[in-house]
């Protein structure tokens, strides 16, 4: 039996980076929609299109990933939804936030593509067991 696509939605304020999540993530195992601005993101899938993990970056400057994450935690349709957080900084305090703050693992950029797809099947595996239980 083939595996469904793992869908995923990226999101992150650097267009090069969403263009590796693109480009990066085989086409064949992920379905993968990036966006630049949060508030497309938090739109897109509100309306219905809740993906199988979430990636977002933490410092953006219209909504930072720390607020998203929890929006995402705080609407039951996404709540079981895992969040992987990305960020330039390698600090504990932000570390400390996004894990505090519902995100189920954490990269560091620069990152390695092999990183990130261990890190979603990871979260993949994870959603399925989550929406067996609600």
């Amino acid at each position: 039996m083939e595996q469904p696509r793992i869908k995923i939605v990226a999101i992150d304020d650097d267009e090069a980076i969403l263009d590796i999540y693109e480009t990066g993530l085989d086409a064949a195992k992920y379905d993968v929609k990036v966006f630049a601005d949060p508030r497309a993101a938090r739109k897109h899938v509100s309306e219905g299109d809740v993906p199988d993990v979430i990636i977002t970056d933490i410092m953006m400057p219209s909504v930072d990933g720390i607020s998203l994450m929890n929006e995402f935690h705080s609407d039951p349709a996404t709540a079981h939804v895992p969040i992987i957080a990305v960020s330039g900084l390698n600090d504990a305090a932000t570390l400390n936030d996004a894990l505090l703050f519902g995100a189920m693992d954490y990269v560091v950029k620069p990152f390695e593509m092999s990183a990130i797809e261990a890190k979603v099947q990871k979260a993949y595996e994870l959603s399925v067991k989550r929406k067996q239980n609600k």
